[in-house]
């Protein structure tokens, strides 16, 4: 069996249960920036990063499959809810205790801080940029249809694991943390 189908040449798509949509429509468009964010979390494991933060990227590329397999599933009718399991909780549970376990081994923050220094961090501070494009996407959805209740929560989680996730990859590889420099420091030190 061939990947290709060619049922969506047409520029619509199907969803769990057999309904067609239109490949920009708001639930196509969260469920595509969250595996957009999966296939970049790919990318960031292949970098040189802890072992700790490599394991705990395995266990959220898996909760964002479910994710989107959940978000390809409409819950509006009802008979809807009962095609696929929904979300679950425990993904929501397991972020924040990373956040936890994380945390608590960082030095306080004395700055705001920009994405990058370890080429691994950088990817992180990426990831984190596409969850909240997803979260964005996510809110647009729940707008007009109903979405799993941890799902959002579970994304803004995820958002702040990422931004946690790239300052330990720094300090674990001894690199500084790059700070934001505001333009009133910047014109003050310029000649």
């Amino acid at each position: 069996m061939s990947i290709a189908t060619k049922t969506g040449d047409d520029g619509n798509t199907r969803l769990y249960g057999g309904a067609r949509v239109a490949k920009d429509a708001p639930r196509i468009e969260a469920y595509g920036a969250v595996e957009e964010l999966n296939a970049l979390v790919g990318f960031a494991r292949a970098a040189a990063i802890p072992s700790r933060m490599d394991e705990i990227l395995q266990r959220v590329q898996s909760d964002l499959m479910d994710l989107s397999s959940d978000l390809i599933t409409p819950r509006d009718g009802p008979d809807d809810v009962d095609r696929a399991p929904g979300f679950p909780t425990a993904a929501l549970d397991a972020v924040d205790g990373w956040l936890m376990e994380l945390e608590d081994g960082l030095p306080p923050m004395t700055s705001h801080l920009l994405p990058g220094g370890h080429q691994g961090a950088a990817l992180l501070g990426l990831c984190r940029a596409v969850v909240r494009r997803a979260e964005r996407r996510l809110v647009s959805l729940a707008r007009n249809e109903r979405i799993p209740g941890v799902a959002l929560r579970y994304l803004n989680r995820l958002g702040d694991l990422l931004f946690i996730m790239a300052r330990d990859t720094n300090v674990q590889a001894g690199m500084p943390e790059p700070e934001w420099e505001p333009r009133e420091t910047r014109e003050s030190d310029d000649p």
